[in-house]
């Protein structure tokens, strides 16, 4: 009887990982596939594909690395897919994936004007990268407030505006904004910072209440997590599908950082570790891997177009992919990729994600040609980085005939 338990265990373990590829290829069943992309494996083969080893032989040097992938998990080629590089914005295809498996799509953010017990009222945010001050005047427009009036704006420590390897000069412009939780216009005006938001409420209330006493306080965030609080009022920003389609199409830095700060829990900290977990349980190829943001403006990430090219192919399989695939850019159409090729015939053909920094130039994404979906990586870190090249390389790639 043992023997025989034992043999069927074997069996089962053995036969079960071919069972559920032949279910994963059929891409008939969703809640299949759903659990294909949460398990830690992941079903990749490689196929001798010389038109493709040519290519990238004869046209690229040192300074690129290139992943090229077909539907059913077959590696077509590969040029320096293992070595570690700067990504830039391609970043944002790992965060944004992790917020939208993570997330409704139809979910929202909430900024809340809470109170406790004692009529003290709380201003708490998750950075809504729409939020405005006419937000703010309809969260203190309250019939019933007492004479004295007690308000605390929970806001992260300054220590934590900005992740690791933002440089000071990023630090001056819009694409790096502070990371707020309570952000007027995703603080593009570095002015409009909590020190001003303390100020513009008490105005705001000293005006509607003349004859109250007010007190408005700045709290470390964590700090309202221990306190029993009611909701008072309420807004909510734009759904998490059209703010992924802003750190995607658009690469809005500040959207993709509050999105993954949501979504991992982490307004308290700037920890992007569970972000390299969730790749890991999901069998990615992680070595090497350096997460230390989610938007790609730090210079300390570190990844590969391998690790791209196979969660691009893994994150097919997510139970929200087609909301995922729909927040990317599209060749000569939508977002940061639309005056790229557009009258080509790559045109509306390559959903996908650019990334730019000094030095830096990503390009990742989805490319269709004859019926069939290839998923492309290119990474190039140089001195002279040649963007043209990176785009002839991909129109290269689409002439290409199918790998047999």
């Amino acid at each position: 009887m043992f023997k025989r338990n034992l043999v069927f265990i074997i069996s089962f373990l053995t036969l079960f990982p071919f069972f559920l590829l032949i279910l994963v290829l059929s891409e008939r069943n969703k809640f299949i596939n759903n659990l294909y992309f949460d398990i830690p494996l992941i079903f990749v083969r490689k196929k001798k594909c010389l038109d493709y080893d040519y290519l990238m032989n004869k046209h690229l040097d040192d300074t690129f690395s290139v992943s090229v992938m077909d539907e059913n998990g077959f590696i077509l080629s590969e040029y320096n897919s293992d070595k570690l590089r700067i990504p830039a914005s391609n970043l944002k295809l790992l965060s944004t994936g992790y917020v939208i498996d993570k997330y409704n799509p139809y979910d929202s953010l909430n900024t809340s004007l809470l109170v406790d017990k004692k009529e003290n009222y709380y201003l708490i945010g998750s950075g809504d990268p729409d939020l405005s001050l006419k937000d703010i005047d309809y969260l203190l427009n309250i019939k019933n407030f007492n004479k004295d009036i007690n308000l605390y704006i929970l806001e992260v420590k300054d220590s934590n505006k900005w992740p690791k390897g933002w440089t000071y000069n990023d630090k001056l412009y819009s694409y790096g904004a502070p990371i707020t939780s309570l952000a007027i216009n995703s603080n593009q005006d570095i002015y409009l910072d909590k020190f001003y938001l303390k100020d513009y409420i008490y105005r705001k209330l000293k005006k509607n209440y003349p004859k109250s006493n007010i007190n408005i306080n700045i709290l470390n965030f964590r700090n309202s997590l221990n306190k029993k609080l009611r909701l008072s009022k309420n807004i909510k920003s734009s759904n998490i599908l059209s703010l992924v389609s802003l750190a995607n199409a658009e690469s809005h830095n500040f959207t993709s950082e509050s999105l993954f700060k949501n979504a991992s829990n982490s307004w308290q900290y700037n920890d992007y570790k569970k972000l390299k977990d969730w790749l890991y349980f999901r069998g990615l190829p992680i070595e090497g891997l350096s997460i230390n943001d989610a938007s790609g403006l730090s210079r300390s990430n570190k990844v590969t177009t391998k690790l791209i090219s196979a969660f691009l192919y893994k994150m097919r399989f997510n139970k929200n992919f087609k909301y995922y695939k729909s927040s990317l850019s599209i060749l000569g159409v939508r977002g940061t990729l639309s005056n790229k090729l557009i009258n080509s015939n790559l045109s509306g053909k390559f959903f996908g994600k650019t990334g730019t920094l000094s030095n830096v130039f990503s390009l990742s994404g989805y490319l269709h040609k004859k019926n069939k979906i290839y998923i492309v990586s290119i990474i190039q870190n140089s001195n002279n980085v040649d963007v043209n090249k990176t785009f002839k390389l991909m129109s290269e790639i689409y002439k290409l005939d199918n790998c047999l």
